[in-house]
């Protein structure tokens, strides 16, 4: 049989030599492979299973859905009603009242969506030449072209060229670096700053005390749109609200979001548009020519609402305000061990630990697997833990032991 998959994110050449990690099944917060062997899901997939596996119930109300209708187009005036129940429940709870929902097909979707739609705004609020996007570095926007170009992870842009001009990124830690920039080139130029509450794939970094605060000010005095790019912190990865931004105050003009939306039961994404930047596109006249056919897709906005009524029944956001604690408590000590430089820990449910030496990220992997953790490295050498809202205390304390193990040799 010729092996036909190509991974993302892959040396290939050493997937073939070395074989694939096959998932058979998950159940809560664990998984099992296609052997048998049982593994704490560290990562909830890829920071998006906030319910945890196999939950029925979500796969039930997809079900339900498709039997009535699988999807229809959302362009022009079309739209199924599904989708349209959904983005007011999402508008209700938006970090800014009155917020437009666009829904697309994840998470690099909204981010391009977002980069669009802010040069848009601008054009149309007679700013044309506002059209310079900031991102940071570290940061991590997705793989499409508007993203790839944003992020400040230069591996992920070698080889391509220059993918979009006016892109232009800034220290992750700084807010004077924003700052300085606008004043070098000109607020009159610049369009949006994206910014990550938390940076994820970039390597897990916390955001410096005040460093929120002060660049979403710079934004407002200088006219700058402020996007958070909320697909990994979404839907209660922060812990205690729906979206950091709500919890940090941010009040964005454009906020990005994916994975949580739907759990990862099946692609979606939704960029949140505040009411200023929606105005001119809702006043009557102008045309917005972008979209996808499958935004707002009726399957996925079914298992969205089942995620949402889960998250709301089972207090999820509260459980991953507990799980910030517990992470922090049961793995700050493993900075102690030789193979750990750091543990970067105390906001949300989620914690990176970053190995003395990057270059062991690959093998580590092997050993975590061995000791039953399915796990994955972001940035330089940093082991992402981001596990479901359901993990319970006692496992967090059994994800640490585990850990312990795989890092001890």
């Amino acid at each position: 049989m010729v092996d036909s998959l190509w991974h993302g994110f892959a040396d290939m050449g050493s997937v073939v030599a070395n074989g694939r990690f096959v998932v058979a099944r998950g159940e809560g917060t664990r998984i099992w492979d296609t052997n048998g062997n049982e593994y704490l899901d560290a990562t909830a997939g890829l920071w998006f299973t906030n319910v945890g596996h196999g939950r029925t119930e979500v796969a039930q109300a997809v079900a339900d859905q498709l039997t009535k209708v699988a999807h229809y187009s959302g362009f022009g005036d079309t739209t199924a009603d599904i989708t349209v129940e959904l983005a007011d429940r999402l508008g209700d709870i938006a970090p800014v009242p009155g917020s437009k929902v666009f829904f697309t097909s994840g998470g690099s979707d909204s981010v391009d969506s977002a980069a669009k739609l802010a040069r848009r705004y601008w054009h149309e609020m007679g700013k044309p030449e506002k059209n310079i996007i900031v991102g940071r570095t570290k940061a991590y926007h997705g793989m499409h072209v508007a993203g790839t170009a944003l992020a400040g992870i230069p591996l992920n842009r070698e080889g391509y060229g220059e993918l979009m001009p006016d892109a232009e990124t800034v220290d992750w830690d700084n807010a004077k670096s924003l700052l300085g920039l606008i004043e070098r080139l000109g607020a009159d130029r610049i369009a949006a700053f994206f910014c990550e509450p938390i940076i994820g794939a970039g390597g897990i970094y916390l955001p410096p005390d005040g460093y929120l605060d002060e660049v979403r000010q710079i934004c407002r005095d200088n006219d700058v749109l402020f996007v958070a790019d909320e697909v990994v912190t979404g839907f209660g990865r922060i812990g205690g609200s729906w979206f950091a931004s709500s919890r940090l105050n941010l009040e964005p003009d454009m906020m990005t979001t994916a994975k949580g939306l739907t759990s990862g039961y099946v692609p979606m994404g939704a960029v949140f548009i505040a009411p200023k930047v929606a105005e001119p596109f809702f006043s009557g006249g102008v045309w917005w020519r972008h979209g996808y056919t499958y935004g707002g897709h009726a399957g996925a906005a079914a298992a969205s609402m089942a995620v949402l009524d889960i998250t709301e029944r089972e207090n999820l956001l509260d459980e991953a305000l507990r799980l910030e604690g517990d992470l922090a408590t049961a793995l700050s000590p493993l900075a102690d061990l030789d193979t750990v430089s750091e543990v970067r820990t105390g906001l949300g449910a989620v914690t990176a630990i970053q190995l003395a030496d990057p270059a062991e990220g690959p093998a580590m992997l092997g050993r975590m697997r061995a000791q039953g953790v399915s796990g994955r490295v972001a940035g330089q050498g940093a082991l992402q833990i981001s596990p479901s809202f359901v993990m319970t205390t006692a496992e967090v304390t059994e994800l640490a032991d585990r850990l312990e193990a795989a890092l001890t040799f």
